[in-house]
């Protein structure tokens, strides 16, 4: 112990500061796409519309299209929105607890509920406690959802009105949900209740940097068992191009389509349809953005083996940890209650680290143990010196818990 924190203590007198908080692409990604900012466009789209005027609120069929071929979904039920695929959520969420399905809006009912995949994503819980909407959790396996806690779940508490998660390289935990849970998940939660709707935020649909692990397509999927309106898929730009300054899709069935087109109605005039058509013409189709996904992936891939080798220092009495095959995160799960205590003592040295909590709902990690570390947004000397903080420090808690 009292090598640890003499080691410890020499890093301190660095006072560095590194960010490892959230999982942002670094500058030498977003160099990858600079091209769009001086690329012109033609004022007239595909259609005849004029992209400067307003109109357009589900978004321009050239971008449909494209959302539809990265989604394999229906063009005439994909929706080309604004660069975040939270407000396009956002928007579902919104239209179901003001207007329901069939009539039946969530704010009528007492106290509607969502069940989430935990780990899971700190934005999603934050949007479902903006709207009010309990939040229970579900864990997930290997190969997915836990189907048997779900089931569970969906029996013990009243009220459900849906599921979220991230089901390719999933946030933070990086599974990749086999084509047999998806199924399981659907059939499962359309018997519990004809309206349940389940929320698929595809963030890393097209974020391999390891082998790729084959998935059918959720809208495909769901296709086959009439479940399109139980889903509702999202994916977006913001880590292929910018953030901020791409572009998001979603797709769904058609009784939920034509829901958020009448929230958007209300509250969209019209996209950014001149950087729509850009995406299009910079990306082209989903040949070209997975190429332009694999120079990501030169770029990000080191950074996750770095991470991989100095966490592999740590004796398995301390903590286990994920080795994903894409996505943004590696997620550290301490064996005793000590998440607060490593954040703590990093942060003494300079790391930031993603709040202790901050992956289950309403930050309440029940056993105290779960880490995301987000290694993208630093080079790889930072990391270097992030990751042997972070060991440091995993190792001196777990000595003073003991």
């Amino acid at each position: 112990m009292e090598n640890l924190l003499k080691s410890f203590e020499e890093l301190k007198r660095r006072n560095l500061k590194i960010d490892l908080t959230r999982g942002k692409p670094h500058s030498e990604q977003l160099d990858l796409s600079n091209a769009l900012m001086t690329q012109a466009v033609e004022p007239i789209g595909e259609n005849g519309i004029d992209l400067r005027n307003y109109g357009e609120p589900v978004g321009i069929i050239e971008a449909r299209k494209l959302g539809a071929e990265i989604l394999d979904s229906n063009v005439n039920l994909t929706i080309a929105g604004e660069q975040s695929s939270y407000l396009l959520m956002t928007q579902l969420l919104l239209g179901r607890y003001l207007f329901g399905l069939n009539d039946n809006p969530w704010k009528d009912e007492e106290e509607p509920a969502f069940l989430c995949a935990v780990p899971g994503f700190d934005r999603h819980f934050a949007t479902l406690e903006g709207l009010n909407i309990k939040m229970h959790t579900v864990d997930l396996c290997s190969s997915g959802v836990n189907i048997e806690d779900l089931r569970d779940k969906l029996s013990k508490y009243p009220n459900i009105k849906g599921f979220i998660c991230v089901p390719r390289h999933s946030n933070p935990s990086g599974e990749v949900f086999s084509d047999e849970n998806i199924i399981d998940l659907l059939k499962i939660t359309k018997a519990h209740d004809p309206n349940f709707i389940n929320l698929f935020d595809h963030a890393y649909l097209i974020h391999d940097f390891d082998e790729t692990q084959t998935q059918t397509p959720i809208p495909v999927l769901a296709d086959s068992l009439g479940a399109l309106d139980n889903v509702a898929v999202f994916t977006s730009f913001s880590k292929v191009t910018f953030g901020g300054g791409g572009m998001a899709f979603l797709t769904t069935g058609e009784k939920n389509f034509k829901l958020i087109e009448k929230v958007r109605n209300m509250m969209v005039i019209c996209p950014d349809k001149i950087n729509q058509r850009r995406h299009v013409n910079f990306l082209k189709n989903k040949v070209n953005i997975i190429e332009h996904m694999k120079k990501h992936a030169d770029l990000i891939k080191p950074k996750f083996d770095l991470v991989d080798k100095k966490l592999s220092y740590l004796p398995n009495e301390i903590g286990e940890y994920t080795k994903p095959t894409g996505g943004y995160f590696v997620t550290f799960y301490a064996k005793r209650p000590i998440a607060k205590r490593i954040v703590a003592l990093s942060s003494e040295a300079g790391l930031m680290l993603t709040p202790a909590g901050s992956t289950y709902p309403y930050g309440n990690d029940p056993n105290d143990s779960v880490l995301r570390i987000a290694p993208t947004y630093i080079n790889l000397d930072e990391l270097d010196i992030a990751m042997d903080i972070f060991v440091l420090a995993a190792q001196i808690a777990h000595s003073q818990s003991l």
